[in-house]
């Protein structure tokens, strides 16, 4: 009897904070991380930090306790203590004196409010903490296991009221019984297969849905109703979110609380997460939805910087590309062989960035060097090494390694491709060497979805040892230092985590890694926007009920304006996702950051489409460039080409301005249009070309040229005769004819593609009968085939804005239904011309001179 009432009296000696208030199975996910708590949406993978040092000690084994609405966990220290933590986060420490030494980092509480306590090995422990029940507070039981596992957490499953785990190694999915702890093996879990993490989070659903966080990419997967397996029928196991990465941890949810689930096929976010059918991760194999292993953008595209201080460099670097069509033809790039000083420390003085590239860690097929060395006189790059991961032919993976004497390097994925077309669809942490960095999922363009992780060694202890830092903000690493970058993306979230730990790996072998200094990611977050004539629109993520966010921003209004400073406020109201329209004015480029004052603020940055100027040969001086403001608005079934271009310049041979279509210079589909409008003056010809991407000769791209005067003209150009489906930008040239030195001049605005038609196009568009000619195109002359019976009288020829530009009185031979057309200097381009025959009836057709 005195012993019974020592230990009820043990049981309560307690320490109360304040007073508790139950969680009353609310929605969330609970990720205890030594002492602090994290609350994880399920459905979507993202997590706040909900509180911080709940306790002195650290907090494992973490359940949720169905018949008193609290979590129960067990303390580090002191030993032999558990704890019950409410809502707010208050806690009551409870000292249970027959429980072992050690730590116990496996728990949960069954409906019937019994706490299952375990460590390593095969004992577990049961506690009574049921208020309902007269033991409540007494140590029911030790138990054991009917054989050993690895696992890191075990949940209960209120369908079937037993406990369900993972074990590390096997990946194997078991039934245990909790009153007598018999083990049933339920298989491996085909997702998990292959892989060797830490399960140390795990949750319920209402509906027996397994959620299974691996610790050290945070991937939540899924394992549908786990009650109705039996060992020998299959296990339904997917992806489910990207969350965040954890050590020391352990999960609580209450297990009768329903996750919202994506239905993959309906064209609306059931989940709330902001992704609507296939681009949840949710949906990856199922229904029409792809498996998230896409492949991904090479290397040799990537390493744009992240602001505007060498626009004009990288845009002429891109400009050079487009122009000369030059694309990174992996068939034939350098194939990159594991040496056998792969993996030892250098034996000469100078570090090469290829000794710490990984090879034969993600099962690749092979590897090419894919290296960008455009970069290296435009970026504050000295050395630049890229690599491709080749499997099945795809891309699966990039790393792309940088040198940089002055600071880290400018350029992050996720910085700038936001707000050029691509979408973050979740950012969070990746534990490698128990070290949290910063990942992020990124959705491009083209629906590709690539991982990302970034990070920087440098130098330190007198050359000795390297010291990494992972930030999502680049003002956070150390000025003016010397870095070793790398920007890490993949397919697969799994040879992420490999790359980047094989990374480590190779500096670590070098120069040991000595210090870490990571940030976490931020809570709010834009996951992706649009500039649209004066206004930003973006959606905007808030992960942890933020009210309101600060908007600081940093905006040219053209290429050669000065930077003007803006500052706002954001409402969310708390909302998790908002969608904003922000009023900025015209813009070309802009640097922002959004940011609650306590958290880490985003950062991104954007420019438009860019203007340049082409003025490569050595006899061409620019005397004036300047672009301005649009002065009108267009229409709103216009696809617009904002800024206006001034240019004024000697040459001898060319110099033109250029417009690129994006800020990639990536390829635009403008074929649903019937013209391009443009307003300008100036001297001469001016001749237009609209570069395509799958053209690779500058001479074969399509070229319309109108004559300027000067006075400003409006020009339509009918460009319906082409598939202008992939033009990656405009390039408006002007030639010194006679090869002598002269000026030219070109005044640009209003520019346009539109459904606006000159006289050209209306009288192609009135044409009853095509007629047809060859070779087309053509230099001096081409044979135009006349229909059987056709006595042609006439025949004029039009340009493409509609001036007239020929005529010839002409007469066919009976029988000979051929007619050969002679062209008078007519300069390079497409043309409309028409045929009149003996009774005034017309035919039409159109020829390239090229």
């Amino acid at each position: 009897m005195k012993k019974q009432l020592l230990s009820v009296l043990l049981f309560f000696t307690i320490v109360t904070q304040a007073q508790d208030i139950p969680f009353n199975c609310d929605d969330n996910a609970y990720l205890f991380q030594y002492n602090d708590v994290y609350a994880i949406d399920l459905a979507s993978g993202s997590s706040f930090l909900a509180a911080e040092n709940v306790t002195e000690g650290n907090i494992n084994a973490a359940g949720y306790n169905p018949a008193d609405g609290y979590i129960w966990g067990f303390l580090a220290s002191p030993s032999k203590t558990i704890v019950r933590i409410g809502k707010n986060f208050t806690t009551t420490t409870y000292y249970i004196d027959e429980l072992p030494t050690g730590n116990n980092y496996i728990g949960d509480v069954s409906s019937g409010g019994i706490y299952y306590l375990k460590s390593g090995g095969s004992t577990y422990h049961k506690i009574d903490v049921n208020p309902a029940s007269t033991n409540y507070g007494g140590y029911i039981a030790t138990e054991n296991l009917s054989q050993s596992i690895s696992i890191h957490d075990w949940a209960f499953n209120a369908a079937d009221g037993y406990l369900y785990a993972v074990e590390k190694g096997t990946n194997i999915l078991y039934r245990i019984n909790p009153s007598n702890g018999i083990l049933q093996s339920l298989g491996e879990v085909p997702i998990l297969s292959g892989f060797n993490y830490t399960y140390g989070a795990v949750y319920f659903d209402l509906s027996g849905r397994f959620y299974v966080s691996a610790n050290q990419t945070g991937t939540v997967y899924v394992i549908q109703n786990v009650q109705d397996l039996d060992g020998v029928n299959a296990i339904d196991s997917n992806l489910f979110a990207f969350g965040p990465s954890s050590s020391s941890n352990d999960g609580a949810r209450c297990p009768t609380a329903p996750v919202a689930q994506e239905i993959c096929d309906n064209g609306i976010d059931d989940d709330g997460d902001g992704l609507i059918d296939c681009e949840d991760p949710s949906c990856s194999g199922y229904g029409n939805c792809e498996v998230v292993e896409a492949p991904t953008s090479s290397a040799n595209d990537g390493g744009l910087e992240s602001n505007n201080r060498l626009s004009d460099a990288i845009n002429k670097r891109s400009y050079n590309r487009a122009k000369t069509g030059y694309r990174f033809n992996r068939e034939t790039a350098e194939r990159v062989e594991k040496k056998t000083t792969y993996g030892h420390k250098s034996t000469s003085e100078a570090i090469q960035l290829e000794d710490f590239i990984p090879l034969d860690v993600i099962a690749e097929e092979y590897v090419v060097e894919s290296s960008p060395t455009d970069l290296l006189n435009i970026t504050n790059a000295t050395e630049i090494y890229s690599v491709d991961y080749i499997k099945e032919d795809l891309s699966v993976a990039s790393i792309l390694a940088i040198k940089t004497e002055d600071g880290v390097y400018e350029h992050t994925k996720y910085i700038c491709d936001r707000l050029l077309g691509a979408e973050l669809l979740s950012v969070s942490t990746i534990t490698i060497n128990e070290q949290p960095f910063i990942k992020s999922l990124i959705k491009n363009v083209d629906g590709t979805v690539e991982f990302v992780l970034s990070l920087s060694a440098k130098v330190i202890t007198n050359d000795t040892e390297f010291a990494i830092e992972s930030h999502w903000n680049l003002d956070q690493y150390e000025e003016d230092a010397a870095f070793y970058n790398f920007q890490i993306w993949s397919n697969s979230i799994d040879d992420l985590y490999l790359l980047g730990e094989e990374v480590l790996r190779l500096l670590d072998i070098e120069k040991p890694i000595s210090t870490y200094a990571t940030s976490t990611p931020p809570t709010v977050f834009v996951r992706k926007g649009v500039y649209v004539q004066g206004g930003l629109d973006v959606q905007i993520i808030n992960t942890n009920e933020t009210q309101e966010v600060t908007f600081d921003a940093g905006i040219r209004a053209t290429e050669t304006s000065a930077i003007e400073v803006m500052t706002s406020t954001i409402d969310l109201q708390g909302n998790y996702s908002t969608e904003v329209t922000i009023a900025t004015g015209n813009l070309f480029d802009i640097g922002f950051r959004i940011g609650d004052g306590t958290n880490t603020p985003d950062d991104l940055f954007m420019s438009d489409g860019p203007w340049g100027i082409d003025d490569s040969q050595p006899t061409t001086t620019i005397q004036e460039y300047m672009i301005s403001e649009n002065t009108e608005s267009f229409d709103s079934s216009d696809f617009p080409v904002e800024r206006n271009v001034h240019l004024e310049a000697t040459t001898n041979a060319y110099v033109a301005a250029y417009r690129a279509l994006t800020p990639r210079f990536q390829a635009v589909d403008v074929s649903d249009y019937m013209s391009f409008g443009v307003r300008a003056k100036g001297t001469g010809n001016l001749e237009i070309t609209f570069v395509k991407q799958s053209i690779d000769a500058w001479e074969d791209q399509f070229k319309q040229t109108i004559t300027l005067t000067d006075t400003f003209q409006d020009f339509i150009i009918p460009i319906n005769s082409v598939v202008l489906d992939d033009v990656v930008t405009i390039v408006f040239t002007m030639v010194s004819e006679n090869g002598q030195l002269v000026t030219k001049e070109m005044d640009i605005q209003h520019v346009r593609f539109t459904d606006e038609t000159s006289l050209a196009t209306e009288t192609f568009e009135r044409a009853s009968t095509t007629l047809r000619n060859y070779p087309n195109p053509f230099t001096e002359s081409t044979t135009i085939q006349l229909p059987q019976g056709m006595n042609a009288t006439q025949m004029t020829v039009y340009n493409m804005v509609g001036r007239l530009v020929d005529q010839k009185e002409i007469a066919t031979q009976v029988g000979n239904q051929t007619l050969r057309y002679n062209a008078p200097q007519l300069a390079k381009g497409m043309y409309v011309y028409m045929i009149i025959d003996d009774r005034q009836q017309s035919m039409h057709g159109r020829f390239i001179i090229k």
